[in-house]
């Protein structure tokens, strides 16, 4: 993926994006629809992280409510992590008639035979999250080689001086993914020559059960005492390779990265047990797709709000919109996640995790 930036307002934090519709059109000419009865297909890859269904789904559901004044329509189909499935689900959404669709692909390369096929059928695509192949029509998502670099900052930051005095394992992502290549490419920069990576792992469909296999076969390999540190792409897989840890008898637990900051990972932040995540403000991401969406099913251009042209392998200058993301470690959960309202403090602290909540002065 290679990014061209519009202008300087793509290196800022986006908030909301409070577009005018009606206003935007006039670029557009003769081919607007003044209309809010449009019906949006939403399709996104799985159900083993948190986010899709907590956060995306709800967020694109009220936002594309707002902007069609209650008329507008999403049909959604999940994945469940199967490529073909999606391409299936596709083709029902071309065959219902959708006006526009927004797609999170599990298999980005795969798709695009399916994005090709509603391209003929006049459906616009926003590709949403991961960058689809085919003729997609905009993109949102984070800028997802500095996730990569925050978690590498991160990760030398926890081993600080003692950075080369153990191996570290690296639990990457779905290969499946182009994401995941951004994450490793990120986190790489930022590793390579100041830590020893005694072995590495691309994790087959992100499972957390994957990872905690992967971990098991680089204990196995590396030794109890030699493993510093671990970077890990997601939460989800944090949790499996934290599971493989305890079982090992690790003691006390190394620097564990993350990403997504799901529940169960700002608990383990606060418990101790995973050093941090990346948090990313889904509400932003999701409001764009939204707002992409429902321009171009009513004809209209996307200058107004694309803050970049991203390049994909097979397509250039796609208009995009990339959201900036967070290191969200133990000392800034009440300024991120509580202060944003994702989670409160009753969420978090369940009674397990009350003693530690409590030395953090989350209450």
């Amino acid at each position: 993926m290679y990014v061209h930036l519009r202008h300087a307002a793509a290196a800022v934090a986006v908030s909301t994006m409070a577009i005018s519709l009606v206003g935007c059109g006039s670029e557009e000419g003769s081919g607007v629809r003044a209309t809010d009865d449009i019906t949006v297909g939403l399709l996104l890859p799985e159900n083993e992280a948190a986010r899709y269904e907590k956060f995306d789904k709800p967020v694109i559901e009220e936002k594309i409510s707002k902007l069609t004044n209650g008329k507008g329509k999403v049909l959604y189909s999940n994945a469940r992590q199967d490529a073909a499935l999606q391409k299936q689900q596709i083709d029902t959404m071309i065959k219902s008639k959708v006006d526009v669709l927004i797609v999170d692909a599990v298999d980005s390369k795969g798709i695009a035979s399916a994005i090709e096929k509603a391209h003929d059928a006049g459906i616009p695509v926003v590709s949403f999250d991961r960058l689809a192949e085919g003729p997609i029509d905009a993109y949102t998502s984070f800028d997802n080689e500095e996730v990569g670099h925050v978690q590498g900052k991160a990760l030398l930051q926890a081993l600080g001086s003692k950075a080369k005095d153990g191996q570290i394992v690296m639990m990457n992502g779905a290969q499946t993914d182009p994401n995941a290549a951004q994450f490793k490419r990120g986190a790489h920069a930022e590793l390579d020559d100041k830590v020893n990576v005694g072995e590495e792992f691309d994790t087959k469909d992100w499972k957390p059960e994957n990872a905690t296999a992967n971990m098991k076969s680089a204990i196995s390999s590396l030794g109890n005492d030699k493993i510093i540190g671990i970077y890990s792409a997601n939460d989800g897989m944090a949790g499996g390779i934290i599971t493989a840890l305890k079982d090992a008898g690790i003691f006390p637990l190394p620097p564990v990265t993350g990403q997504d900051a799901e529940l169960a990972a700002v608990q383990r932040i606060v418990a101790g047990e995973q050093y941090m995540s990346v948090y990313k403000p889904y509400a932003p991401e999701a409001n764009a797709a939204a707002e992409m969406a429902i321009l171009l099913a009513r004809g209209m251009g996307l200058n107004s709000m694309a803050q970049a042209d991203v390049d994909s392998p097979t397509k250039k200058a796609i208009p995009s919109v990339l959201v900036p993301v967070i290191s969200l470690t133990k000392e800034n959960i009440k300024d991120t996640v509580i202060s944003d309202g994702v989670y409160t403090v009753e969420e978090i602290c369940i009674p397990k995790y009350k003693s530690a909540c409590k030395s953090l002065g989350l209450k």
